[in-house]
């Protein structure tokens, strides 16, 4: 399906004028899982997966949005924004809600919009509604928002009208996102720095293990206090310690005796996974997928193993094709308990590892993982005007 087009098509057909079309992406996170909460650095990219916005003011202070995916509508009005029982409209409210917040002065708009990133699959859907509405908006009222101003104020709206305690990464991927390159942000100061992604013969494929993420959001809550109590009781010694980002492994390491051992073991994957991204940092620079392949495996024997986030579906998979000389890399992506894996594959060799791998899971769980094949893509940008 052109999404651009079918967009463009629908927005013509119900408002009947020429409207701004912007694409905005969906992510993938290639290293650096639960980092982000700990102010330590992840390395996003932006993907060719795409929520795709039609868009023009209008003259009153009515605002009409169009799904085209759900074929569903809201009309809202400027000065009387309400959280919506649909759930889908409220990232796209609470972005106008930041926006207002902030003392922007806007008219009405409509808008339609819709794209191809898959729903629950962990690629941010979310921000990608929240930031490229936002992107939108900047452009067709001339608001002079500056990039970072807008991620930040696309994370806001997720974490104070939808109600999610998301951290910055999302948002700042779908804006900062660069074709080629992955991008090292710094959660603690917010700066970054692009690295080079070009690998002509490799894609980025995710295996959707089709579990739903039911103790995720406990967990992530349990393991940030579990986080939170070891830097406590470093800090008591150490008082410029102010997060696991401040904290070495022979620091950490000196304090094994006096730690819980569930804690000790949720720091020691934190830090040691801020010292891994460094590394793949370092073997991007030197074009080595091999050894960034290996680091992404080590991230989700961590993950599994000292911060206890996975489940058995996902270590199934990376088990899966570990030893497949055309896979360079797996692990398990985002919160845990379910969710996909991220593997970096081979393109000739992708139809036949998806073929073991949907083969293999199904014998194993009686289901069919679905596939997502993924190319890095540029971050939210015009099409046309």
């Amino acid at each position: 399906m052109n999404f651009p087009e079918n967009i463009e098509k629908k927005f013509l057909e119900i408002f009947n004028e020429k409207p701004l079309l912007v694409r905005s992406p969906g992510r993938v996170n290639l290293i650096g899982e639960h980092t982000d909460y700990n102010n330590g650095f992840v390395l996003p990219a932006a993907i060719d997966k795409a929520i795709y916005f039609a868009v023009s003011p209008r003259e009153d202070r009515e605002c009409k949005l169009h799904s085209f995916d759900l074929n569903d509508n809201i009309t809202f009005n400027l000065d009387k924004l309400e959280f919506s029982k649909k759930g889908w409209p409220n990232y796209l409210i609470g972005m106008v809600d930041q926006l207002i917040k902030t003392g922007h002065i806007l008219k009405g708009f409509n808008c339609v919009f819709g794209g191809d990133i898959p729903i629950g699959a962990g690629l941010s859907s979310s921000a990608a509604l929240e930031a490229g509405l936002g992107f939108s908006l900047n452009h067709i009222f001339n608001l002079g928002i500056d990039k970072l101003t807008l991620v930040k104020l696309a994370q806001k709206a997720e974490n104070e009208f939808v109600g999610v305690n998301c951290g910055i990464m999302d948002q700042y991927i779908n804006i900062f996102g660069k074709n080629g390159h992955v991008l090292r942000i710094d959660c603690q100061s917010l700066d970054y720095e692009y690295f080079p992604f070009e690998f002509d013969n490799i894609s980025v494929v995710l295996f959707d293990t089709c579990v739903s993420h039911s103790l995720a959001s406990s967990e992530y809550n349990q393991r940030r206090k579990e986080c939170n109590l070891g830097v406590d009781l470093i800090k008591k010694d150490n008082p410029s310690v102010k997060s696991l980002r401040d904290v070495s492994i022979a620091l950490l390491s000196s304090y094994q005796d006096k730690m819980d051992p569930i804690v000790y073991k949720r720091c020691k994957y934190a830090v040691e996974e801020n010292v891994r991204l460094l590394k793949a940092c370092e073997c991007l620079n030197d074009g080595n997928l091999r050894a960034f392949g290996d680091l992404m495996y080590q991230t989700h024997f961590g993950l599994s193993n000292d911060y206890e986030v996975s489940c058995p579906e996902l270590d199934f998979l990376v088990e899966l094709i570990k030893n497949n000389n055309a896979v360079y890399g797996s692990r398990m992506m985002g919160g845990g308990f379910g969710g996909c894996t991220i593997n970096l594959i081979e393109n000739d060799s992708i139809a036949d590892v998806k073929e073991f791998v949907t083969k293999s899971y199904k014998e194993k769980f009686g289901k069919e993982p679905k596939t997502y094949i993924t190319k890095i893509s540029n971050g939210t940008e015009i099409i046309r005007e």
